[in-house]
Formats: structure tokens, C-alpha cells, sequence
């Protein structure tokens, strides 16, 4: 039996990702995990034979481990409820798990991001665009249930839709399976989004900090995550704080002696003039590839003078929480020895 657990905050995708499921065959079940903070109404699911389970309202992560413990295949196609499977998915997805040999533990679909073809994409749109190069998102990815177990299933103390799959995913590997990409398809649209999402998303930051404890500071090769720029972001953070505090100086020394009120003037200016350009160069950069609207620009522009000192805080907030965490699962005897 084939399982998919399809994690669900209610919105309204979710109508839409059942309606392009359609019929199942029978070896294949739909577990629709209601993740919404009680209390709240019945969740409308109108499709048949669909088993909807109450989620711990803890993220995704936790949401999942819920679906698997209320699925029954051997196989658990995950798919988030915000994606529209091509009509032939689940005749893919059947093919993609037979052609798995016994040494894969997880088979990952392909993932489409439509981007609007008559202008250049916006900062939001090109970052949902980067899912479709995503190694082993959960969007769509299909794990052997051996694997899951091996693993310890999904950290549940990865609270967001981020980084929790690729660190599933390492673990899975590590234990010796291999991941493979199938043939079926999904689309993922870009959702609406307020203007300020990328300051939100900045407390993922204290999710990269769990990884760095668990995994060291090679994390990002390990779960091939791509470089970020939180060393930039805490340069810029620096210069702006100590920018600042060398200004409240001088102001705060007007009755002392004109050379020391020079000096904190100087480190002000000089502090002041490496924030500037850490900032220009990271507003430049997000507004280059993008459409270069005024609403656009205002929006990077904001945004990049907010987000260096919000992903330092998450950061450091993360790292304290987090400064005693072990890893979730010691790592396992090689696959192949013990199968």
C-alpha cells in the first residue's frame, strides 16, 4: 500500500490539490493531517475514503510524523497542500516506487513554479522559485517507511517549513539509504503574500541554529543547503550597532575634551559608512533580478535595512535556545548491514 499524508492549514489550496488527485486506486491512501489550532470546525474534505486526523499544531514536521503514525503503507508520499499534481501523478508516483530498488529509501517528484511571463519576478516570487531546485523537498517526496522509522522521522523541533526536509533527508542517507528523483510532476503556484514576508521568514534563522549545534559548522555541505549570508548580515548588524553607539558617545561627551569627541565621531562616520554600503549592496542585489517597480523597490529597500539585525537576532535567540540539543537519533548501522 502507498500512503500520502497531506499536511493542511485549511486553506483554500488544499480543495484544489484533492480535486487534482481525483480517484485513487485502492492501494492507495489519503491522510489529510488537520494541523489547525483548536478550537475549530470540522475540516471539509470532500473527497472518499479520506482519513483526516487531528495534527499537534506544532508545524509541519510535527504534522507529518502525525500523518505517518495514522498511515498504513510501506511507502509515504508527502505532499504539501498548496501544490497541484499533473492529472497522471499518481500513475507516476506508483511507477516511480517500483523502479526504486531496495537500497532507495525515498524517491523525490519534480517540482514547477510558474513565474509571470510578461515582467521580471519579484523578490517573493524568485524565492518560491528556488523550491523547484530544492533537494528532497517535502512538496513532494515519497520516503520508505523503513527509512522514516530508521531516521526517527521528521525533528519536530524544526517548527517551519524550512530546512526540516533536508534534514530528514541527511539523516536518511546517513543511515545508508539512497535518495532518487522520480518522473511525476507537481506545480506549485507562487501564493499571495504580504509585502513584508521576508522579514518573517527571517526566524528560520533560529532553525539554522538546532543545525549547527546537531551537525557542526559544515551543516549546510552536510544537508546541501546553499551558502546564506548571515556572516554579512551580522557585519552589517555590527557596523550599524557600533555606528550608533560611537554617535550616542559623542553627542553624550559635548562637555569633555574635543579630541575624544572626535574620535567616537569618527568611528560613528566610518561605522556608519561600512553600514550603509553592506546595505546597498544587499538591497542592490535583491532589486536587480526584479521587476524594479516603485512599490518593489520601496519594499527592498525596507526590507534590507530590516533583515540583516532581525536574522541575527532569531540567530542568537536560536543558538541560546538551543546551546544543549543533541541529535534526534544516534546514526544507525549502514542499510545494507542490516537488512
Amino acid at each position: 500500500m502507498i500512503s500520502i499524508v497531506v499536511p493542511t492549514l485549511g486553506r483554500p489550496s488544499l480543495a484544489a490539490l484533492l480535486a487534482a488527485l481525483g480517484p485513487l486506486p485502492p492501494e492507495v491512501e489519503l491522510v489529510v493531517v488537520d494541523d489547525r489550532p483548536a478550537p475549530h470546525p470540522p475540516l471539509a474534505v470532500d473527497f472518499l475514503d479520506a482519513k483526516v486526523v487531528a495534527g499537534p499544531a506544532r508545524g509541519p514536521a510535527a504534522a507529518r510524523n502525525a500523518g505517518v503514525r495514522a498511515a498504513h503503507g510501506d511507502w509515504i508520499a508527502f505532499l504539501d497542500d498548496d501544490v497541484l499534481p499533473d492529472s497522471d501523478w499518481i500513475i507516476r508516483l506508483r511507477e516511480d516506487l517500483e523502479a526504486a530498488g531496495s537500497e532507495v529509501g525515498g524517491v523525490q517528484g519534480t517540482l514547477r513554479v510558474p513565474l509571470p511571463p510578461d515582467r521580471r519576478p519579484t523578490d517573493w516570487e524568485r524565492v518560491t522559485a528556488g523550491l523547484a531546485d530544492g533537494a528532497w523537498i517535502t512538496a513532494d517526496m515519497a520516503y520508505r517507511r523503513a527509512a522514516l522509522a530508521g531516521a526517527g522521522g521528521f525533528d519536530e523541533r524544526l517548527p517551519r517549513a524550512f530546512r526540516e526536509d533536508a534534514d530528514l533527508a541527511f539523516r536518511v542517507r546517513r543511515d545508508g539509504w539512497t535518495l532518487t528523483r522520480g518522473n511525476r510532476r507537481v506545480t506549485h503556484p507562487v501564493r499571495p503574500e504580504s509585502p513584508w514576508v521576508s522579514i518573517r521568514t527571517q526566524r528560520g534563522n533560529a532553525d539554522d541554529a538546532l543545525l549547527r549545534r546537531l551537525y557542526g559548522p559544515e551543516w549546510r555541505s552536510l544537508l546541501e543547503i546553499p551558502p546564506g549570508r548571515r556572516s554579512r548580515h551580522a557585519a552589517v548588524t555590527l557596523a550599524g550597532t557600533v555606528a550608533l553607539s560611537a554617535a550616542a558617545a559623542a553627542l553624550l561627551g559635548s562637555g569633555r575634551p574635543s579630541w575624544g569627541r572626535g574620535v567616537w565621531t569618527a568611528a560613528a562616520i566610518g561605522a556608519g559608512l561600512g553600514w550603509a554600503a553592506g546595505t546597498a549592496e544587499f538591497a542592490a542585489a535583491r532589486i536587480a533580478p526584479g521587476p524594479r517597480t516603485p512599490r518593489e523597490v520601496g519594499t527592498m529597500l525596507v526590507t534590507s535595512v530590516v533583515i540583516p539585525p532581525v536574522a541575527v537576532v532569531h540567530w542568537l535567540r536560536g543558538a541560546w535556545r538551543w546551546r544543549k540539543a543533541e541529535p534526534l537519533v544516534p546514526a544507525a548501522a549502514p542499510v545494507g548491514a542490516s537488512r
